[in-house]
């Protein structure tokens, strides 16, 4: 008889990742039957029709954002504390005191955080959290939907967000075995673990070791590094374009050779604008030598600002504008989904640019998949001032500590450096490409081709 799978999605990350990939044909292949249990607004039946259940009921207790920001805050200290490490209180977000209503808010959120900083503390907090999603409408809603459908097992598609605590306390109250996927290379230091599972799947030995590291109440048994189906699109040749497709699809000049400038969102890059105009007219300057050089920019896909227009406009000549494709389904960041088109322009945006620059983003791994260097902006624009974060601060992040060595990525540190960088890896001359090759084995793991696989293999030996 086929096990049957819930494959829980309790917003639309996981959807690039689980629902646009082979995932769902390798489960099947392999004998599981597999329904999606969709908390998002993006239908999975209508638009790629698979089988799902809805849940339509998306309560959560009143109090529940309070809780959850103070859990998030005393992990923090308690990690500071124990690691004597300042690096873990600039993973928070300051207090809002805009108003009554936010005061209070506010200072109710830092009573908690004073009674519960401390591993024994953060326990009872996450305990309390628990009993409060349990008193709700959606705790009963979701629990019936599994006494109906009798899944054999609930895979979360991630670990980070408060819609799925109800769902899958629901789940183990059944006695109905529950995996949480870590999402992100850089979530585990940053506290971003809101639920508690049977079993987590990461992406790594490293994601591993920091999952017990930083969760003491986790046992080895229970983590399993499975790697991440984030990567696999770029190992299928079926996306690929030839160059003068690819350029004709998107009224690219086939003369010229592309730098794909990657937008960051507004909080990790507030001037991130500026970065592309000093790309921009570096790209100017070379091409007043004798090269013959445009910009590939791609946004963040949730990032809905105005401030690249005046740049691009200014530049309109260099820079063309290739958008993600994705839709966006309701008003909040986690509601712009990715489609499955993307897949295809992103793997040929790697593959058709010489390298991509940034501020400290992942798609240094997408690049480094198609053997492309990255360069890594990291000097302070003359715009900043008080109250705009310094990219800086980007660097010093846990997860940056796992590259190999400083030239796992190409790091400007002054403007005036730029230029000469660009022509180098132009030239040949200058690639990180090597040693990112083993940044991305530590963070992504060994088989970044068999993550799936890997998924519904140890799915499968939890069910046996």
């Amino acid at each position: 008889m086929k096990k049957k799978v819930f494959v829980f999605f309790p917003d639309g990350v996981g959807l690039r990742n689980f629902a646009f990939t082979d995932f769902k044909s390798i489960g099947e292949n392999m004998g599981f039957d597999i329904t999606y249990w969709n908390n998002t607004i993006f239908s999975l039946k209508d638009n790629l029709g698979f089988n799902e259940v809805k849940i339509e009921d998306h309560s959560t207790h009143p109090l529940l954002p309070i809780y959850s920001r103070a859990r998030k805050r005393a992990e923090l200290n308690v990690s500071r504390d124990k690691f004597s490490d300042g690096v873990y209180p600039t993973y928070k977000f300051p207090f809002n005191y805009k108003g009554l209503k936010n005061s209070l808010k506010s200072i109710y959120t830092k009573c908690l955080i004073g009674l519960y900083s401390s591993e024994k503390g953060i326990i009872k907090l996450r305990q309390k959290i628990n009993n409060l999603e349990r008193s709700t409408s959606k705790y009963k809603y979701c629990k019936a939907q599994l006494e109906t459908h009798k899944p054999d097992l609930v895979f979360c598609t991630t670990q980070r967000s408060t819609q799925s605590i109800s769902a899958l306390l629901a789940a183990q109250d059944l006695g109905i075995p529950t995996v949480a996927f870590v999402y992100s290379w850089d979530n585990v230091p940053k506290a971003m673990q809101v639920v508690e599972t049977n079993y987590y799947f990461v992406w790594s030995d490293l994601m591993k070791e920091e999952v017990l590291k930083y969760y003491p109440f986790v046992k080895e048994e229970q983590v399993f590094v499975t790697g991440t189906p984030q990567f696999e699109p770029h190992y299928d040749a079926s996306l690929k374009e030839s160059r003068v497709d690819f350029f004709n699809t998107y009224n690219l000049d086939v003369n010229k050779k592309y730098i794909c400038y990657s937008g960051d969102d507004e909080t990790t890059s507030p001037l991130d604008q500026y970065y592309l105009e000093d790309l921009a007219n570096v790209v100017r300057h070379l091409n007043n030598k004798g090269e013959n050089l445009g910009i590939i920019y791609r946004k963040c896909p949730v990032d809905f600002t105005p401030r690249y227009n005046a740049v691009i406009e200014a530049n309109k000549d260099i820079i063309e504008v290739l958008d993600p494709i994705w839709k966006q389904v309701g008003s909040q960041w986690n509601q712009v989904l990715p489609t499955p088109e993307d897949f295809k322009m992103l793997y040929n945006v790697c593959e058709h640019s010489e390298f991509v620059t940034n501020v400290c983003s992942s798609t240094v791994f997408d690049f480094v998949a198609h053997n492309k260097p990255c360069i890594y902006y990291n000097y302070e624009q003359p715009q900043l001032k008080k109250g705009i974060r310094d990219i800086g601060q980007n660097y010093k992040y846990v997860h940056f500590r796992s590259m190999p060595s400083k030239e796992a990525a190409v790091f400007c540190t002054d403007k005036k450096d730029l230029e000469s960088l660009v022509k180098q890896i132009l030239d040949g001359k200058l690639s990180n490409v090597e040693i990112c090759e083993d940044w991305y084995q530590i963070v992504a793991g060994k088989e970044p081709t068999q993550a799936s696989k890997n998924i519904w293999n140890t799915i499968d030996s939890l069910l046996k």
